[in-house]
C-alpha cells in the first residue's frame, strides 16, 4: 500500500488570459483549478503516493467541478467538506520578458474561509497517514481558517505524523505583522519548514543578508545563516528553500537548498524558460528520476 500524505488548504477556480495576452486584451479565459496544497496532493499521486486533500467547497456545480478536477489525477477527496457560499477565484495574466505576471484574487467569503474545525474528524482523516502538509496561505484566509490549520497540525503531531508547512506569504491576504503572529504559533508544531528568503523574513522575521531576487542575485551564506536561526528557534528537522534567480518573467534560474540541522545540501542549478501550463505539476516519477540522473537535455523520447 502506498504511503498516505494528507494536505489541507483551499482549492480555487483559476481563470487565465490565453497565451500571454493582457487582461484588457482577453475575450475569454482558460479554466482550471488549483491551490498550493491541492497541487502537492496531485503531484504526490503522480509519484505513486496516496495524496489525500482536505478542504471545504460549496455544495454546487462549481465546487463539484473542483473536486472532479482533483479526482482526475487520483487525489483522495473523501474528506472535503461541502457547504458555504462560493469557491474562491483568481485571475492570472501570464507575464513575458520584463512584464511580470499579475494575479487578481476574488476569494473573499470562500467556503474554506468560513470553515470550522469541528467539521472535520481528524482521527479518521489521519488514519494510516505518515505525513501532513499545509501552507501559510490557508491561515491567511481568515481567523477560522487559521484555527483549522492549528487544529490539524496539533492532531497530526499528537499521532506522531511528520508535519510540514510551506510558508508561502501572500501580501494580498494579510500583513507581515499578522503573518508573524500566526505563523510563529503554527511552526511550533512543524517538523519540516519550506520557504524562500522572502517568506522567512515576512512570516517569521528571519532575513537573508545581501540577497535581492529582483537583481537575480543569491547569497547562499545568507540563507545558511537564516536556516540556522530558524532551526535554533523552532527545532525543525529539515528546512528547505527553492532558490529562484529572477532574470525576467520568462527566464529564471532555479535550484534548492536543504538543511538537516547539521549539513547543507545545494542542488544543481537549472535555467528554466518554459513550464507545464496549469496549476498542477504533471511531472512523473520517471521524469524526476531521469533529471536526478543528469538527463536535463529535453531531447525527444522515442
Amino acid at each position: 500500500m502506498s504511503k498516505k500524505v494528507v494536505t489541507l488548504g483551499e482549492i480555487m477556480l483559476r481563470l487565465t488570459s490565453p497565451g500571454h495576452l493582457r487582461f484588457v486584451q482577453s475575450d475569454s479565459f482558460d479554466v482550471t483549478y488549483g491551490g498550493g496544497e491541492a497541487n502537492v496532493s496531485a503531484a504526490l499521486c503522480n509519484y505513486g503516493l496516496n495524496g489525500t486533500f482536505v478542504s471545504k467547497v460549496p455544495n454546487n456545480a462549481i465546487g463539484q467541478s473542483a473536486i472532479n478536477h482533483l479526482r482526475r489525477y487520483g487525489v483522495d477527496t473523501q474528506f472535503v467538506a461541502r457547504g458555504g457560499d462560493r469557491l474562491g477565484i483568481y485571475f492570472l495574466e501570464t507575464g513575458a520578458s520584463m512584464r511580470a505576471s499579475q494575479v487578481i484574487y476574488d476569494r473573499a467569503g470562500a467556503s474554506i474561509a468560513e470553515v470550522d474545525a469541528s467539521e472535520f474528524d481528524f482521527d479518521k482523516i489521519f488514519e494510516g497517514a505518515s505525513w501532513f502538509h499545509t501552507t501559510g496561505i490557508t491561515p491567511a484566509l481568515s481567523d477560522k481558517a487559521a484555527a483549522l490549520t492549528l487544529a490539524a497540525l496539533k492532531a497530526a503531531k499528537a499521532k506522531g505524523i511528520t508535519t510540514s508547512i510551506d510558508l508561502n506569504f501572500r501580501k494580498k491576504l494579510w500583513t507581515k505583522e499578522k503573518a508573524r503572529e500566526v505563523m510563529t504559533g503554527l511552526c511550533e508544531y512543524v517538523d519540516v519548514c519550506i520557504g524562500n528568503e522572502e517568506d522567512a523574513d515576512l512570516c517569521l522575521g528571519f532575513k537573508a543578508a545581501n540577497t535581492d531576487v529582483t537583481k537575480g542575485e543569491l547569497n547562499l551564506d545568507g540563507f545558511k545563516d537564516v536556516f540556522k536561526q530558524m532551526q535554533a528557534k523552532f527545532g525543525f528537522k529539515f528546512i528547505a528553500s527553492s532558490l529562484r534567480e529572477s532574470h525576467s518573467a520568462s527566464d529564471n534560474g532555479w535550484s534548492a537548498l536543504v538543511y538537516d540541522g547539521s549539513e547543507f545540501y545545494h542542488t544543481k542549478h537549472y535555467e528554466v524558460r518554459n513550464t507545464i501550463p496549469g496549476d498542477f505539476n504533471h511531472a512523473t516519477l520517471s521524469d524526476v528520476k531521469d533529471l536526478m540522473k543528469g538527463d536535463g537535455s529535453g531531447r525527444v523520447q522515442r
